[in-house]
């Protein structure tokens, strides 16, 4: 699947990263990219879904990036 978004940063427990779709969809990354960890930023993710959707956030759908592209 391809999501189209932005990166945010979720001050829930210790914290964790994040994308909200241009659809507003919540996105949990179980692999996210050091490279993307910065709030704000505008991506193209390539993703499936992750066998990891229990977690303890309880935020977004789980998923696993299998490539990135920053949008400017």
């Amino acid at each position: 699947m391809t999501i189209n978004g932005k990166v945010v940063f979720q001050h829930l427990g210790p914290g964790f990263w994040g994308i909200i779709g241009d659809d507003d969809k919540k996105w949990r990354p179980t692999n996210m990219p050091k490279a993307l960890q910065v709030e704000g930023l505008k991506v193209k993710i390539e993703a499936e879904e992750s066998a990891q959707q229990m977690s303890v956030f309880m935020w977004g759908t789980g998923i696993e990036v299998k490539s990135y592209e920053v949008v400017s």
